[in-house]
């Protein structure tokens, strides 16, 4: 049966083995990040927690090998400490490194984007400019469909005035019309009525001309022929 020591010890190796590789896989993880700040950050604080567990893991390692009652299960696991140390020391080295290159990639995009931001803003000046130029000349179009259209009902008030005045104009020749119409008939009742009366008068003239021949006639005959 293996003694609580050397059980220890394993689980120490294996809590030493596993946090190594955690921060292998955190370092390459910042090795891609491509930003933001925050998400490094994010990443680092994770790195300190895994250094942390392993530096501890590491000196309870180097702790149970000073406390081996066998120099040289005590030297070898020394050893090992020694070994876990260097490789802290170079998971750090690649960390710093990982660093560096993520905040410079970080920084080349940040520059990236200002640049495209530049970019934009200088598209969206000439897209604002194309704009207004469209909304111009829009503008001017509707200002001659207006000035057209107030043309429009200009001549059509005028037209409307026209056929108003025309319409006045046949109405009045209408009343003429009527008036004269009237005239007409008055003065053909006055012509029937004199041409009525013109009759009676040579009636008239005829019989007292006839009278007046028998008068002749008579006062000639008894001159003439008293004995008749």
């Amino acid at each position: 049966m293996a003694a609580p020591q050397d059980v220890h010890v394993r689980i120490c190796n294996q809590e030493i083995v596993k946090f190594d590789l955690e921060v292998k896989a955190l370092i390459q993880d910042i090795r891609d990040c491509s930003g933001p700040l925050s998400a490094l950050t994010e990443l680092n604080t994770k790195v300190k927690e895994k250094f942390q567990q392993l530096r501890y893991r590491i000196q309870e390692l180097e702790q149970s090998a000073k406390e081996q009652d066998k120099e040289s299960e005590k030297q070898l696991l020394l050893q090992e400490v020694e070994n876990h140390k260097k490789q802290m020391l170079s998971n750090q080295t690649s960390w710093r490194k990982a660093n560096l290159t993520c905040k410079i990639a970080i920084d080349n995009l940040e520059k990236a984007e200002l640049l495209r931001g530049g970019e934009l803003l200088r598209q969206r000046k000439t897209t604002k400019e194309s704009l207004a130029q469209t909304s111009s000349a829009i503008t001017e179009s509707l200002m001659g469909i207006s000035r057209m259209m107030s043309q429009q009902v200009q001549q059509s008030e005028e037209a409307m005035q026209t056929l108003v005045t025309s319409s006045r104009t046949i109405l009045d020749a209408n009343e003429e019309f009527k008036s004269m119409s009237g005239t007409i008939q008055l003065g053909r009742k006055l012509i029937t009525k004199y041409n009525r009366r013109e009759l009676t008068d040579k009636l008239l003239i005829f019989l007292a001309l006839a009278l007046f021949l028998a008068t002749v006639l008579y006062i000639v005959k008894k001159r003439l022929f008293p004995f008749l």
